[in-house]
């Protein structure tokens, strides 16, 4: 059985859903599976807090499955360090976070909408993969970032992938990833559309302009957004049926050190009813 520790900042129902995914696929036997704990870096009594009631439906959530709750508020941390040194507030954070979760025992560490940078030392000492929004030659940064990156480009596709966490943050080895088209069909009207409208100004311009809601953009948006819960229960499964594990911060299968992340792509698509 796979040992998940899990950390969520439990912003709002993606956080929930992500781990009623895992906890369903774990009582149905779909996945070898147990979560340790759940890790979060608030404790939702700081103020201002807009998200107060979100979180306390994701900490009812872990507590009714009985999971341990683990909280570290990252505003009550040490404010003044954090206020004059954030490099040094964040290893002390760090510092406390693994001396709370490191008895629990766990072999995969998930980042599950976990909305803190990890310091080096944690990176180092566990094993940990985070989401990112892009293939894994596609861009870094934000969502927002790359979904504008592929259009700027010009690109044929798009997707997400699952990482390994390093002090390199966004930049650990890829492990796992899906991809999908965002050419041909409506999405060829779409590009046409914001070709017409950077052309008439500049595509900085409808940036600008109208951002997350420019048609193009959303789409791509909608279309990766709905791909990533799949890619995280499917990469879950891929470590709980024991295919692959990490060692020494390497992808292995059997043996092997694998030297490119697995195509998660037909099982991503199959999840959702599609075809690839």
């Amino acid at each position: 059985m796979l040992r998940l520790g899990w950390f969520s900042t439990g912003r709002g129902p993606g956080s929930r859903n992500l781990l009623k995914t895992v906890m369903d696929g774990r009582a149905d036997g779909s996945l070898d599976v147990d979560v340790s704990f759940v890790f979060c870096n608030w404790d939702n009594e700081e103020e201002p807090n807009p998200r107060k009631e979100q979180r306390q439906m994701f900490f009812d959530m872990v507590e009714g499955y009985g999971i341990p709750l683990v909280r570290l508020s990252w505003k009550g941390f040490l404010p003044g360090l954090r206020a004059s040194d954030e490099a040094t507030w964040r290893d002390e954070y760090g510092k406390r976070l693994r001396e709370l979760t490191r008895g629990y025992g766990f072999d995969l560490g998930v980042l599950a909408g976990y909305m803190l940078w990890m310091d080096d030392e944690t990176c180092r000492e566990y094993d940990m993969v985070n989401l990112h929004p892009a293939l894994p030659d596609g861009p870094k940064g934000t969502w927002e970032e790359a979904i504008w990156s592929v259009i700027r480009g010009g690109a044929d596709r798009h997707g997400a992938m699952i990482h390994l966490c390093t002090e390199d943050w966004d930049r650990g080895a890829a492990l796992t990833y899906c991809g999908f088209p965002i050419r041909g069909g409506a999405y060829d009207d779409l590009w046409g559309d914001l070709e017409e409208k950077a052309a008439a100004t500049s595509l900085d311009d409808v940036i600008r302009e109208e951002g997350a809601e420019e048609p193009l953009f959303r789409r791509i948006r909608e279309e990766g957004a709905r791909r990533e819960l799949p890619l995280i229960v499917s990469t879950i499964g891929l470590f709980a049926s024991g295919r692959v594990r990490i060692e020494g911060k390497r992808l292995m299968e059997g043996g092997r050190a694998l030297d490119a992340p697995y195509d998660l792509t037909p099982e991503v698509e199959a999840a959702l009813g599609c075809r690839p």
